[in-house]
């Protein structure tokens, strides 16, 4: 789309995600922005990403990279620090626009203090209002400006609210699938072209990847024994996944059956016939890329049983979610072990009939959210600049 708006006035943004899927969309959101404001600069808390596209990261984005209630409130009085000290720093400098990306528990508190001070405030996929904790309206309200939606159905939940909330589609959907063929992904990952492919995927986040990955690779060892060529692929989502997988598949003496490598993840999805995936982002990029799955979620059983008694909705995984059904297995917490995941894994890697129609609904959800977001994002945001400023 063509930008409405083109300005060389030095303005300053101040932006945190909280993590990696937040710093992919960081970096894409700050990319379109740029070509609209060339002499802004953004501050906050981001990844690699973010800060190759010009973001000064306070902090590590790690720091804020937590996930569940229990896990939150062993590291709250970091959290509270960090929000704080962030608070104050920009109630002193203050910017021209705050964008909050994801993370709504440590984002939202900042955006309501900030939107008190009058500095318009963004927020980054919308929060699962729709799911679980509908009360956070309120909250929501008195801290956002703008809600920026990835999903067709979001933005009417704010209809009787003074929050604007558009939808602007998925950013990964303009982005994936690659512009490569399975085969290629396969020889770029040192993959044999001619036998079958299993990525395991058990999240970006300490918490998760500790309960997930033992699971996963019982279960990729499982069928390694049932499909004696088949090739099993685990990206890790940074150095400190990568150290941390490393020694979960050294003590279940699997070196020679899983290959580990660094990021690729969307390589990976590209190449693998089936995924044993974390619920989140990643189910998405794994439809847009056409490749079955079974989702996995499993959290701390406080955490688990505070939340599972708060939700709406019967389910929890993107593509679910967008085809209002339960298009791919779901499988929580003590359910998540390989007697159950891996003949669920064996009908998506073996089954053509289920692989075929699978394929089809994930081409067919995957028109209704390519809607170029970054460049909508970016419009939106900018409106909402000028139109305050």
């Amino acid at each position: 789309m063509e930008s409405s708006v083109n300005s060389t006035r030095p303005i300053k943004i101040a932006i945190v995600a909280g993590e990696e899927s937040g710093d992919i969309l960081g970096a894409g959101l700050i990319s379109s922005l740029k070509k609209r404001y060339p002499n802004a600069t953004f501050e906050g808390v981001g990844g690699r990403r973010m800060i190759a596209q010009g973001l000064n990261s306070e902090f590590p984005m790690e720091r804020l990279s937590v996930m569940g209630l229990v896990e939150v409130l062993k590291r709250l009085r970091e959290l509270l620090k960090r929000r704080k000290k962030l608070i104050e720093k920009w109630l002193q400098t203050p910017p021209d626009l705050f964008i909050g990306i994801d993370a709504p528990d440590f984002n939202l508190g900042l955006e309501r203090v900030l939107k008190e001070r009058a500095i318009p405030t963004v927020h980054y996929v919308s929060p699962s209002v729709w799911a679980w904790r509908e009360k956070r309206l309120k909250k929501i309200e008195q801290s956002v400006d703008l809600m920026l939606c990835f999903l067709p159905f979001e933005a009417k939940y704010y209809k009787d609210t003074q929050v604007n909330a558009q939808f602007i589609g998925h950013p990964l959907a303009t982005q994936l699938p690659l512009s490569i063929s399975q085969s290629q992904a396969k020889t770029a990952l040192g993959l044999s072209d001619a036998s079958p492919v299993l990525a395991l995927m058990p999240g970006s986040r300490s918490s998760e990847v500790g309960k997930l990955a033992p699971p996963f690779i019982e279960t990729a060892l499982a069928l390694c024994s049932k499909i004696p060529n088949l090739q099993v692929i685990l990206p890790a989502a940074n150095e400190a996944r990568y150290q941390q997988i490393a020694l979960l598949i050294r003590e279940a003496q699997a070196e020679s059956k899983i290959k580990l490598v660094q990021g690729s993840s969307q390589e990976c999805l590209m190449a693998a016939d089936s995924v044993l995936i974390s619920s989140g982002t990643a189910t998405l990029e794994a439809m847009l890329c056409s490749t079955p799955m079974v989702v996995a979620y499993k959290m701390a059983p406080l955490s688990y049983a505070i939340i599972s008694r708060m939700l709406k909705t019967p389910y929890v995984s993107l593509p679910n979610l967008l085809a209002g059904r339960a298009l791919v297995p779901e499988i929580f917490q003590s359910d998540v072990r390989v007697e159950v995941l891996e003949p669920l894994v064996l009908q998506s890697l073996t089954d053509s009939h289920y692989i075929q129609s699978l394929q089809q609904e994930f081409s067919d959800l995957s028109g209704l959210i390519r809607q170029d977001a970054d460049e909508q994002a970016a419009e939106a945001v900018s409106t909402l600049l000028e139109f305050r400023s």
